[in-house]
C-alpha cells in the first residue's frame, strides 16, 4: 500500500533531496582530492591525532630498571636493638622524610640502596656500627591516574613503571555496563602540556608498539563509547548516526537505519572512510548474498550512504566538500529533518 505524505512531510524529504542531489553513481573506488591548502581541521580533530609507533618509541625511551623514591612512598625502617628510630616513615609532598634524631632527610628520587645508606651514615653520629634495613611498605608516589569509562576509576599504583596494558587491565577498562560498546582510543595526559592519543584497536589487536611504558603521574583517560559513531545517510527509514559496536558491518548499520528504502537505488550503496579518504561502492544485493564477502567492518566515522534513483554519487558530492566538516553536517541535518517527520 502507498503511502500518503502531507505537504510538510513533502517539503522535508524535498529538502533532504536536495542536500543529496550530488550523490551516487556506480564507480567502484573513487581516491578523494587533498584538502584545500587553507583548510584547517577543527581543534578537537587536531587533539584527537593518534600518535605513529615511531612517535609512540620516542615517547618510550630508556626505562630505568632500579625503582627511586618519592613523594608518599611509605618506608619501614628497622634499626636492629634501636626501637626509638625504626617505624614506617611517609616520603612528604616536598620528597622529605622526617626521622627521629635524624629530622628531615631528602630523599626523594633516591633508589631504596641509596636511601638506606644515606640512613646509616646519618645514624652514625648517634650509634657504633646501627645495623639499618630499610623497605618499601606502600608505593605511593609510583601513581598512575585513570579515569573515563572504566570499571575502577581512580589512582593506582604500581612498584616499577607498568605499560599501558598493565594499567588498563588493573582499571577494568573493557565494555562492563553495556556489552555492545567498543575500545578504539585512549588519551595520555603527561605532565601539563602533552597530550597523548593512542590507538587501542591496534593495542588490543596485539601490536605490542602501543604498549608504552607509563610514567609517574600519567592520567590515562578512555573516553565514552557514544563517542565513536557510523553514519547511515540517504534514502534510509532513520538516517543519522549509530554507535560503532563491536564487529558492526555495513549490513547491520544498514538493519539499524532500516534498510533502503521504497525510492532508494540499491545497487549503488557508499561507504566513505575518512581515514583511507575514499569511496566504496557496493550493491545491497551483494551484501545479502549467502557468501557476504563484500559486508566488511565499519570503523569510527564511516559514512554509509544509499541514493535515491536518479542522483549523482556520494564520491562527487564528497569531491566538491570538506570531507573533516560536511559529511558531518549532512549527517545532523538530514537527522534533524527526518526526526521531525
Amino acid at each position: 500500500m502507498k503511502t500518503t505524505f502531507s505537504g510538510r512531510k513533502m517539503m522535508r524529504y524535498a529538502v533532504v533531496a536536495w542536500l543529496t542531489v550530488p550523490m551516487m553513481s556506480a564507480c567502484a573506488t573513487h581516491p578523494l582530492p587533498g584538502p584545500e591548502s587553507g583548510f584547517r581541521p577543527p581543534e578537537r580533530a587536531r587533539e584527537a591525532t593518534m600518535l605513529s609507533k615511531e612517535d609512540l618509541a620516542l615517547l618510550n625511551g630508556p626505562v630505568d630498571p632500579v625503582y627511586r623514591l618519592g613523594s608518599g612512598d611509605t618506608l619501614r625502617l628497622s634499626v636492629f636493638g634501636r626501637p626509638e628510630v625504626s617505624g614506617q616513615f611517609l616520603i612528604g609532598p616536598d620528597g622529605v622524610v622526617t626521622i627521629p634524631l635524624l629530622g628531615n632527610l631528602m630523599l626523594n628520587d633516591s633508589t631504596r640502596e641509596e636511601a638506606q645508606q644515606r640512613i646509616s651514615q646519618q645514624l652514625r653520629g648517634y650509634f657504633t656500627r646501627p645495623y639499618v634495613t630499610l623497605a618499601v611498605d606502600d608505593y605511593g608516589s609510583n601513581q598512575v591516574t585513570v579515569l573515563g569509562r572504566v570499571q575502577n576509576a581512580g589512582r593506582q599504583k604500581f612498584p616499577a613503571p607498568p605499560t599501558l596494558a598493565e594499567v588498563l587491565a588493573n582499571a577494568g577498562a573493557m565494555p562492563i555496563l553495556d556489552k555492545q560498546a567498543t575500545l578504539t582510543r585512549c588519551a595520555i595526559i603527561r605532565g601539563r602540556e602533552k597530550l597523548i592519543w593512542v590507538d587501542l584497536k591496534a593495542l588490543l589487536n596485539g601490536d605490542l608498539a602501543y604498549n608504552i611504558v607509563m610514567k609517574r603521574g600519567d592520567i590515562v583517560f578512555i573516553p565514552d563509547s557514544s563517542e565513536t559513531a557510523v553514519y547511515v545517510l540517504g534514502a534510509v527509514p532513520k538516517p543519522g548516526s549509530y554507535r560503532l559496536t563491536p564487529h558492526m558491518s555495513v549490513l547491520d548499520a544498514l538493519a539499524q537505519a532500516g534498510g533502503p528504502d521504497e525510492n532508494a537505488k540499491p545497487e549503488a550503496i557508499g561507504i566513505y572512510r575518512a581515514g583511507a579518504r575514499q569511496v566504496e561502492t557496493i550493491s545491497f544485493n551483494d551484501l545479502i548474498a549467502p557468501q557476504r564477502a563484500v559486508n566488511f567492518g565499519l570503523e569510527d566515522g564511516d559514512v554509509v550512504f544509499v541514493p535515491r534513483s536518479g542522483v549523482a554519487d556520494l564520491g562527487y558530492f564528497l569531491r566538491q566538500i570538506t570531507p573533516a566538516v560536511s559529511v558531518l553536517t549532512f549527517g545532523l541535518t538530514a537527522n534533524a529533518l527526518m526526526k521531525n517527520q
